[in-house]
């Protein structure tokens, strides 16, 4: 699918959580998706994507969203725990490690949007070091007790970019 020629709609955001939930630590970005989605109400609605390992299935969003945040597990080559931001040209580099085979489709997905001038106008990637990929529901201790501190990256980004946060009420 091509995008017409012609400005984007101003305002458009995702959030975007990949990985694998049954492999331990990489869920990591599903579940922190999940979490804002059931925490926290957003103006103008932006949408909070679950992108599971689906790669290049992924492009559609790239090609109608103006800005996107990405949070997954990510090599930083660190202990396990660390959490990092990258934006723009610099998220390629980060993910020439393979930790997954959704990576694989990840980096194919961030190249085709490049060549197909589907690149949204900024990216962010939030990424957490992973300990596991072990076959397994749970993410490791090392990794579920920074599971907050990825979510407030995505929400002070999303603050940046002039998004309206609230505390969704309990019913």
């Amino acid at each position: 699918m091509i995008r017409p020629e012609g400005p984007r709609d101003s305002g458009r955001i995702s959030v975007l959580g990949i990985g694998n939930i049954l492999l331990s630590d990489e869920g990591v970005g599903v579940h922190a998706v999940n979490a804002i989605n059931k925490k926290y109400a957003f103006s103008p609605e932006i949408e909070i994507l679950d992108g599971g390992t689906m790669g290049l299935d992924l492009l559609p969003i790239f090609q109608t969203q103006d800005k996107i945040i990405i949070i997954d597990a990510v090599d930083f080559k660190k202990e396990p725990g660390h959490v990092g931001a990258i934006e723009g040209n610099k998220i390629p580099t980060v993910l020439n490690t393979k930790l997954s085979v959704h990576h694989i489709g990840f980096s194919d997905l961030l190249y085709a949007a490049k060549l197909t001038r589907d690149i949204p106008p900024e990216v962010y990637l939030i990424g957490i070091q992973p300990k596991s990929f072990d076959v397994g529901l749970e993410m490791t201790d090392e990794i579920r007790m920074h599971l907050d501190d990825i979510i407030e990256l995505a929400i002070q980004k999303l603050k940046e970019w002039d998004v309206q946060i609230s505390l969704k009420t309990r019913q």
